[in-house]
């Protein structure tokens, strides 16, 4: 329904409309001081975006979920959008181990060219984003607040990191402050924008398991990191265990997922962008990378697949790492570029 026909039902059908007198009775008017103001923060810096939904740079994944955001607004890298993602969430109240744990994971993901998406809460979601930064890889961070407000204060330095790393994100029109009933609603885009959501540390009251819900609702993965159970932060992360979140000890847990899904994605993306194919000519080992999987695989899988002696094989993994094109996980080496 658009803004028109809710003026002309307004208008002559307003006692078969279940709202209050006071909106009945309003003026249904765009605020267009408001509008001005995020177009002259657009223009502002060269990384400020706005993103409608019927923009190329909509994100593919976002519009499948229930209630997609009509608007976005992006500070940072706009291709940062692009790659696919894995949540991390977890408590504000970290353990120490928990907050080590987000920060290997997010880095470990980093390095794999997969993007982390997170809320820049305090805890996991900051430990998290600074392990995907110190990878060099790209992080996303949804905020409950305007892009240009930073909250909490403590992670100014990585606010400004994730600006030249990846993309700041958010619904909430510039200049919006912290009202806790925002946090709850920009989950949804956390989990929107990824393949799957990762639980650290959680209690059973915990906002991320808000979040791991949502990603359920939304058809994606949710995976969970257990911990002791006499460990408050852990017991959240057991009960989604329970529920049928994948339990993960490693990022290849979470790889041997999400590869076909990550696929899918790429193959959408370049349809939606026109990306061009690479010649398959100019791929360095071609029929070596071709026995190398998305997901991980044993290194006597890639030898029998290749028909290369050992020897060889080693030596040009070795040289396809230093390239980009493979990395070494548990369990043997995943792809992280395509051809």
């Amino acid at each position: 329904m658009d803004v028109e026909q809710l003026r002309q039902m307004l208008e002559h059908e307003k006692h078969a409309l279940p709202l209050p007198e006071s909106l009945l009775k309003r003026e249904l008017v765009p605020n267009f001081t408001l509008v001005e103001a995020a177009l002259e923060w657009q223009e502002s810096a060269d990384n400020h975006s706005i993103i409608c939904f019927d923009d190329p740079n909509y994100p593919n994944l976002l519009k499948q979920i229930p209630s997609p955001p009509p608007i976005l607004f992006v500070k940072g890298e706009l291709g940062a959008l692009y790659p696919p993602s894995i949540a991390i969430v977890g408590s504000r109240a970290a353990s120490r181990a928990g907050l080590q744990l987000a920060y290997e994971f997010g880095k470990e993901l980093g390095g794999l060219s997969l993007a982390v998406c997170s809320g820049m809460a305090a805890g996991i979601d900051g430990s998290a984003h600074q392990g995907c930064i110190d990878s060099g890889g790209k992080t996303l961070a949804v905020l409950g607040t305007g892009v240009d407000v930073i909250y909490p204060k403590r992670h100014r330095k990585i606010y400004e990191s994730i600006q030249t790393n990846g993309a700041i994100i958010s619904e909430f029109w510039p200049g919006t402050q912290p009202f806790s009933g925002n946090f709850p609603k920009r989950n949804r885009i956390i989990s929107g924008l990824s393949l799957g959501t990762l639980v650290v540390e959680a209690c059973r009251k915990s906002g991320s398991l808000i979040t791991a819900r949502l990603a359920v609702e939304q058809g994606r993965e949710v995976f969970a990191i257990p911990g002791s159970i006499l460990a408050n932060n852990s017991q959240g992360c057991h009960d989604l265990i329970k529920d049928g979140a994948k339990l993960v000890e490693n990022v290849a847990d979470i790889i041997e997922e999400v590869s076909a899904l990550c696929d899918f994605h790429l193959e959408e993306l370049k349809n939606s962008h026109h990306i061009g194919e690479e010649n398959a000519s100019d791929l360095p080992f071609a029929s070596l990378l071709a026995s190398v999987g998305y997901e991980a695989t044993a290194i006597d899988v890639v030898v029998e697949h290749s028909g290369k002696a050992i020897e060889l094989v080693l030596e040009q993994m070795l040289e396809l790492e230093l390239q980009g094109w493979v990395a070494v996980v548990p369990g043997g080496y995943v792809r992280i570029k395509r051809s």
